[in-house]
């Protein structure tokens, strides 16, 4: 029998919204303090997965979200991307939108990685969902609960931000949810 997998995260977010879509009560979760490091989405779940994988001493899953603007991304350079978080914790999710003042392009996507690896010496596999959508320039949210930029991000053929969402409407669309159905596949092919 496989050993079980941990789910890496200490946002409760995050961990609400997988088990909403995963549905797996035989994976555990735990809050492990990794580096962060810089790079490309990429590189930077790989480099989280293995980190992980050495902690746990077993099998992880690990996940970055990112938000990528078309306005400011080139190839190789997603920005905010892998960083939002950050650009969240300086100019708050209302300052985010700020960025794209200067551009008629408001285009963006949301983008979710998971890394799974078996232990610290095997090469991660990765697993990405994204969704396309627009920033808005004034954050909508349903409620007093802010979840990262769900309050800016409008996807596409929606008129409700991810914010003003029901969850589980959600949770049927979202980059995280895109990104979970194939760990789902996998999951199945390692039992």
């Amino acid at each position: 029998m496989s050993r079980p997998i941990t789910f890496v995260t200490g946002n409760a977010n995050k961990l609400r919204e997988f088990q909403a879509i995963v549905g797996d009560d035989s994976i555990l979760n735990q809050k492990v303090d990794l580096e962060e490091i810089q790079g490309s989405i990429d590189e930077i779940s790989r480099k989280k997965a293995k980190a992980a994988a050495k902690i746990i001493n077993g099998p992880v899953l690990v996940e970055d979200t990112c938000l990528v603007f078309d306005a400011l991304s080139k190839p190789g350079l997603e920005l905010p991307g892998p960083y939002i978080k950050w650009f969240i914790d300086s100019l708050k999710v209302e300052g985010v939108p700020k960025l794209l003042a200067g551009f008629e392009n408001k285009k963006a996507q949301s983008v979710c990685t998971f890394g799974y690896c078996e232990d610290a010496h095997s090469e991660p596999i990765l697993f990405k969902g994204i969704t396309e959508g627009t920033i808005v320039e004034i954050p909508r949210n349903k409620g007093d609960q802010v979840f990262g930029f769900d309050p800016i991000f409008l996807p596409d053929g929606f008129d409700q931000t991810f914010g003003e969402m029901d969850k589980s409407l959600k949770n049927t669309i979202s980059h995280r949810y895109r990104a979970l159905v194939k760990v789902k596949d996998f999951l199945k092919t390692r039992k």
